[in-house]
């Protein structure tokens, strides 16, 4: 960072709150405007304590190598502007203009990261190119796409908001890793518009064009930057899809007899989706990715620094061996690092939060009874899309890491649906304890009233 950041970032936090505060009330209701500024803050806070952290504990990193490339980029506006836009545009064999900034970097010929290169000298052309303003540019992109995200749990579960703010905004990890000039941002954001987008499409069918515009966003994004995440969540959700309508049918017996179609409708376009996305992608192409997923675990593992590396058992990219090693996958990348594994300020942070997630989820399914949280989740779809999720993204990313310092990135897509599943799980479980007791008539404060003061839309 620099020393026009000093100067430029109170200027641009305050044109960033003031847009903020005027927005507050379109987006806002009675209930969820006490965690609009505040959640927006902690997303500000991530972006630069990530930058500082970079600067000052790691000595550099991926951040600044983003930096680098849109400074370049930026410097090109020196010569024309034709020649910025056609940097943008990114052709695969650069006309001679383009060759003296393209020779400078060498992630222009890698689609995913030049793609947050693009979208970061966007920022960079209205805040004269100051990472800690680019920074806080992203921290307010993957804000609004989790503002989505939080309004969609409490169209479902209003009264949950307070419980959906800590699980969507205030997870360390996640506002941390999160919110500056990484991939992150703008993936976790995106997840929050494709995952808005859904459900107002295919299960609510409100608002659908805007359901059909910011979801449509979101899957462009994650495609661009990090596939992977559309390809976990596709399956997931199409089941919810129809796990939805299944619940609609007034007959017990079609319902159960229609179930297994679905169940098979929804594996099948989930994998052709997936296969279809992928095709002939060399990083994610369906046929390699066991094989890139052996290599990319070797490497991280090998190259792990400070001890933190972890090991799942034998791998060897068979379709048989991640099988085999999904269940430590899950638990690595959803309880783990523990406590007592702590080597550095960064995993003790993943460890903490990771220790939440036991201690919920033992609590809970001791309360409960674990045949019967079973049964709650089966029957209910969007906690069942929101722990499927969860599970295929957390064997992806805990077999392909190798080391809990990438893995703690990583994983910040599944931690806001696995914890905001507890919760669901959680109201679940008291609704049904409360279906034994003597129903006591409605006050003006009772859930049904709370309810609707918490629906946004």
């Amino acid at each position: 960072m620099e020393l026009k950041d000093l100067f430029l970032t109170p200027l641009y936090l305050g044109l960033f709150y003031g847009l903020a505060f005027a927005l507050r009330k379109r987006f806002t209701n009675p209930l969820t405007r006490k965690y609009f500024i505040p959640a927006l803050s902690v997303k500000f806070l991530g972006a630069i304590g990530l930058g500082l952290v970079y600067q000052f504990y790691y000595g550099g990193g991926d951040t600044f190598n983003y930096f680098s490339h849109v400074s370049t980029v930026h410097s090109s506006l020196s010569d024309s502007f034709s020649i910025w836009l056609r940097l943008l545009q990114a052709p695969e064999i650069p006309d001679g203009d383009m060759l003296r900034y393209t020779g400078r970097m060498y992630w222009y010929k890698a689609p995913t990261e030049y793609f947050v290169v693009k979208v970061a000298s966007i920022c960079s052309l209205f805040c004269f190119n100051s990472y800690a303003v680019i920074g806080l540019c992203f921290a307010f992109i993957s804000f609004a796409g989790m503002w989505a995200m939080y309004v969609t749990f409490l169209r479902i579960y209003p009264l949950a908001y307070k419980k959906f703010a800590i699980a969507v905004f205030f997870l360390p990890s996640v506002f941390f890793w999160g919110s500056g000039l990484m991939k992150d941002s703008l993936c976790i954001g995106a997840l929050g518009w494709t995952f808005y987008g859904f459900y107002h499409v295919f299960i609510a069918k409100k608002n659908v064009v805007t359901g059909i515009a910011l979801g449509a966003l979101g899957a462009y994004v994650l495609m661009s930057v990090k596939v992977y995440i559309l390809l976990s969540f596709m399956p997931p959700a199409l089941l919810w899809v129809f796990n939805e309508n299944s619940q609609r049918i007034k007959s017990a017996a079609l319902r159960l007899a229609l179930k297994p179609l679905f169940l098979l409708l929804g594996a099948g376009a989930g994998y052709l989706g997936a296969t279809g996305l992928t095709a002939g992608d060399e990083k994610y192409d369906v046929e390699k990715i066991g094989e890139r997923t052996k290599i990319n675990q070797e490497y991280l593992t090998n190259f792990a620094a400070n001890g933190s590396a972890y090991s799942i058992g034998e791998f060897d990219g068979s379709a048989s061996s991640m099988l085999k090693v999904a269940p430590q996958a899950i638990v690595v990348s959803i309880f783990r690092p523990f406590l007592f594994e702590v080597r550095n300020p960064v995993m003790l942070l993943s460890a903490l939060e990771a220790s939440l997630f036991i201690w919920l989820t033992v609590s809970l399914l001791y309360k409960t009874g674990l045949l019967k949280g079973l049964g709650l989740i089966a029957s209910t779809p969007l906690i069942l899309f929101s722990f499927l999720f969860s599970i295929v993204f957390a064997i992806g990313v805990g077999i392909n890491s190798g080391n809990f310092g990438t893995l703690v990135r990583y994983k910040i897509p599944l931690m806001p649906f696995y914890l905001a599943g507890l919760y669901m799980l959680q109201a679940k479980a008291a609704e049904s304890r409360r279906k034994f007791k003597r129903p006591i008539r409605l006050q003006a404060n009772s859930p049904r009233k709370l309810g609707q003061l918490a629906t946004t839309e």
